[in-house]
């Protein structure tokens, strides 16, 4: 079935191409009568924009483009729920793509949807990225740009993000309240900039309290998965038997190590208190229930959304714009496994 015109409107009620264009815009010069006429006639024969035209007369696309490493991780699927929401506010479709944590995909994907013309794009690098040459290329062709979550500070764009740093440093503290004084951290990747952020608010909270740090005690993953912090717990009670706490830098990963704790034994939080980081839904289903650090997804969604709408209409009423930076606030939620 094909497409209907406007011009096979317009000769149906007998009037211009263009009266039927400025009716279903709702333009003021055109009668009450004539708009309903017209948008009756529009519905019963089906008909739809070409939306490619309208893009090409407005040079808008109405479609942002979304990277982020994984698509089913807890936290980035609030971030998805937070902007397709207020994305769907403004009319603006999000196309998502997954890196799957590879800086390879992650350009290949960036290009993609530069050549797709995407009115914007919002981005949590992968843990790979470790160069900024496919991000200055898409501030050189001036596509409006916001990284969230995992960013490089290296790049003038808008950022929404949370203090890892602060946040880590209070989960750390949390378990030197509840009285440990040998803690184990088990990091993240050594790339990522939040990881390297939640390392440093671990050692901050150390010096703080007089803790020696100790490098032994530091346990660095690949990938943040849970089989690493089973892993890594086995590791750390046959190398240190005097460990009374561990900060995660994810829940995910705390889960991987409350799961081996369990099994031979050791009671948690009793022995050994265990902290994770993001608030994941499984940290309140698993015994003992985790402890962790509150990251607001969902809220970081729709401020990315809205800081990259700003740019477009900026862009788009050829007005400047100054990127800045949006510091969403973090909480500890107390739960069994540091009581």
């Amino acid at each position: 079935m094909k497409d209907i015109t406007l011009k096979e409107i317009a000769i149906k009620l007998g009037i211009s191409i263009t009266t039927v264009s400025k009716a279903l815009k709702n333009y003021p010069d055109v009668s009450e009568k004539t708009k309903n006429a017209v948008l009756e006639m529009a519905k019963s024969l089906h008909f739809t924009p070409n939306s490619f035209a309208v893009n090409l007369r407005t040079r808008e696309s109405k479609t942002i483009g979304l990277i982020i490493p994984e698509v089913v991780h807890h936290f980035f699927s609030n971030v998805i729920k937070g902007i397709i929401a207020e994305a769907e506010k403004s009319g603006y479709l999000v196309i998502i793509l997954q890196s799957s944590e590879s800086k390879e995909l992650e350009i290949k994907q960036v290009d993609l949807l530069m050549n797709k013309r995407v009115d914007g794009i919002l981005l949590s690098l992968s843990n790979e990225s470790n160069d900024d040459d496919h991000l200055k290329e898409i501030i050189r062709r001036d596509v409006p740009f916001v990284m969230f979550d995992k960013i490089s500070k290296l790049i003038n764009c808008s950022k929404v993000i949370i203090n890892d740093q602060k946040a880590a440093f209070n989960a750390t503290e949390h378990l030197i309240g509840k009285g440990c004084k040998r803690i184990a951290h088990i990091r993240g990747p050594v790339n990522p900039q939040n990881a390297i952020d939640r390392f440093l608010g671990y050692k901050k909270a150390l010096e703080k309290h007089n803790i020696l740090f100790d490098k032994s005690l530091v346990y660095t993953c690949k990938g943040s998965e849970f089989e690493e912090g089973y892993d890594f717990a086995k590791q750390i009670i046959t190398e240190h038997n005097d460990i009374d706490g561990i900060f995660c830098v994810t829940d995910i990963v705390a889960i991987g190590a409350i799961n081996y704790l369990n099994e031979i034994n050791i009671s948690i939080p009793k022995q050994i208190k265990v902290i994770g980081f993001s608030n994941w839904f499984m940290g309140q289903v698993i015994t003992p229930k985790l402890s962790t650090i509150d990251q607001p997804g969902y809220d970081m969604g729709v401020e990315s959304f809205n800081l990259l709408l700003e740019e477009m209409n900026c862009r788009r009423e050829t007005k400047p714009f100054t990127p800045r930076t949006i510091e969403l606030p973090t909480k500890i939620i107390e739960r069994e496994s540091t009581l």
